[in-house]
């Protein structure tokens, strides 16, 4: 069990009830203490709303900033845009469960809650499935890879106009299982 990043503890016994805003810079070594190391460099401001009510907690999580990937294509790196926020309320129980990803449910006896994970998780589910640098969108990355997979991308063969109609006779009968239900 890695510990927890203290300076990520919030105190809410203390906190008097209504809105308290707490104010994070997350850099590189936030994602080495989870040993994720998909970024190169990490700049995002995390703001955490924190409405203390009488028996429960909201928390509402936005993050703005950058992280500094590597594009899937090419290869170079490119920092990705990041602004994306989520909400989460937080219960006494009896019982320890965080089986919900919008409620967690803490031991009454808990006086505060560590909620580097939760950031962890808002940045990292953040980012995009493909990473495309925007100079490749835009046309302005120049990269030998690049280059060379224009090289070597299949040419359309323009003779052959029947090209997507020929099928593989051993697909038919494969295909007969879909339509015979």
């Amino acid at each position: 069990m890695m510990k927890p990043l203290k300076e990520f503890s919030i105190q809410f016994v203390g906190l008097k009830l209504g809105e308290h805003c707490f104010e994070y810079k997350i850099d590189k070594k936030f994602f080495e203490h989870f040993e994720y190391e998909e970024f190169n460099d990490s700049n995002v401001n995390i703001k955490v709303l924190l409405n203390k009510k009488t028996t429960f907690l909201e928390l509402q999580f936005i993050a703005l900033g950058t992280i500094n990937v590597n594009c899937d294509l090419a290869n170079e790196p490119y920092n990705q845009k990041i602004d994306n926020s989520f909400d989460l309320v937080v219960k006494f129980d009896a019982e320890y469960n965080d089986d919900n990803e919008e409620i967690l449910i803490i031991l009454h006896s808990e006086y505060e809650i560590n909620i580097a994970q939760h950031i962890y998780e808002l940045i990292v589910l953040s980012m995009p499935t493909r990473r495309i640098h925007p100079g490749i969108i835009d046309g302005t990355l120049n990269s030998e890879i690049l280059d060379k997979l224009e090289e070597l991308r299949p040419k359309e063969d323009l003779g052959d106009t029947n090209h997507s109609e020929k099928n593989d006779p051993r697909w038919n009968t494969l295909k007969k299982l879909l339509t015979d239900k």
